[in-house]
């Protein structure tokens, strides 16, 4: 998770467990191919509460781990 994605968990007042749920539970909604730095991938699910809906922007690294770059409340 990028120093970024951090901060704004943070002020949307999100816990690493609400993004977690999110990414295990939620769904892709979007690929953007335009960046030369990669392929982003949104994906859109919930936090624990199952009702806050969460969005998370990132990309498959180089060591194929998913690099989380910004996280929102949606």
């Amino acid at each position: 998770m990028s120093a970024h994605a951090m901060e704004e968990m943070a002020e949307d007042m999100l816990k690493i467990l609400d993004v977690e749920e999110a990414v295990l539970r939620g769904q892709v909604i979007r690929v953007e191919k335009d960046d030369p730095r990669g392929t982003k991938y949104i994906v859109v699910g919930t936090a624990l509460d199952k009702h806050s809906p969460v969005g998370i922007l990132g990309r498959f690294a180089s060591n194929g781990r998913y690099l989380i770059i910004t996280v929102y409340e949606q």
